[in-house]
């Protein structure tokens, strides 16, 4: 039997912020976990990876620019029943509450510590998969 392996679609406008969340997430969040990553780092191109791909969790840059990612959480969560689960990674803890006013599922803040950020990643992936 292969194993699954999961699609973390990660979002910033920023590429060397995508490269940290990549690298903090890693490959193998939890010895029972597989993923790879997808990228975007535009609105329209979160939509379309949502829309064109099993996307299994959204990592978001809450401090992008123009379009953050608490919003785009906020957006895909209104249009679809079936959004994936969202993470957002923002800078000041002050913003949790707009986090969850988006419905986000977790935040997470800069900078990235890979044990918690891992730790994370993998709680919301079985989550959402129904894996203990």
């Amino acid at each position: 039997m292969t194993e699954r392996v999961y699609t973390v679609l990660l979002y910033s406008s920023k590429p060397e912020v995508r490269d940290r969340m990549r690298l903090a997430v890693g490959t193998r969040p939890a010895a029972d976990l597989t993923v790879e990553f997808t990228d975007a780092s535009s609105y329209e191109e979160c939509l379309r990876l949502v829309e064109g791909y099993e996307i299994d969790l959204m990592l978001l840059d809450g401090e992008a620019a123009p379009a953050g990612g608490i919003g785009i959480a906020r957006q895909i969560k209104d249009d679809r029943e079936d959004a994936p689960p969202t993470c957002v990674v923002i800078a000041r803890a002050a913003d949790r509450w707009l986090a969850a006013s988006a419905e986000v599922d977790a935040t997470l803040m800069h900078p990235l510590d890979p044990v918690t950020t891992g730790t994370q990643v993998a709680e919301l992936l079985r989550r959402h998969a129904g894996v203990s």
